[in-house]
């Protein structure tokens, strides 16, 4: 019954399977399509491209049938879904530029602040001054990671945990180590 009233059905939906739709659902909507080609007065083959008026009885079934065709396409589409829009375009910023014209004097006038600031550097590099700051950063350095060091030793022989560890003293050996760290680091 299914395939006999296929070809009522509008032509993108001919090449659905019948399996897909229930046959009752197929028949009761072709009755309707034909029921309402008789009340118009068209015959039922001319109902290949119908109108979505509200007033047709038919029109549900058919706007639901060409989303289901649609999304069908969709995941059927022979050809594979690209990374991204530009996918493969390389891009503006691989377009060289116009070029631009050439001024003398803008050309001159870069080289001579490119030299003056060359000069700058090389004397800044070179002074007195940068060099004892650059000495007192690496003693500053030096003394920072020492403060450092001597903290979590303290904390260590507190705790029992670690390379300064007090496990295994008496409590008042314990107590000693820890004041001569503590005097050590100057922290008291």
């Amino acid at each position: 019954m299914a395939s006999s009233s296929l070809p009522l059905l509008p032509q993108p939906f001919a090449r659905i399977p019948s399996s897909t739709f229930q046959s009752s659902q197929i028949s009761s909507n072709l009755h309707n399509n034909i029921r309402f080609a008789s009340v118009v007065g068209k015959s039922p083959t001319s109902l290949t491209a119908p109108s979505f008026s509200s007033s047709s009885t038919y029109s549900p079934f058919l706007r639901k049938s060409i989303a289901f065709a649609a999304s069908i396409s969709l995941l059927m589409w022979p050809t594979p879904a690209n990374a991204g829009f530009l996918s493969g375009f390389s891009g503006i910023e691989s377009v060289p530029g116009p070029e631009l014209p050439q001024i003398d004097f803008l050309n001159r006038f870069n080289e001579e602040n490119q030299k003056k600031y060359a000069e700058a550097d090389a004397r800044f590099k070179s002074s007195p001054l940068l060099k004892e700051l650059l000495e007192r950063s690496k003693m500053n350095k030096e003394k920072n990671r020492q403060k450092i060091v001597d903290k979590y030793c303290i904390r260590g022989a507190e705790w029992g945990v670690g390379d300064c560890s007090a496990e295994g003293m008496s409590p008042e050996e314990r107590d000693k180590f820890i004041s001569m760290l503590k005097q050590k680091a100057g922290v008291d």
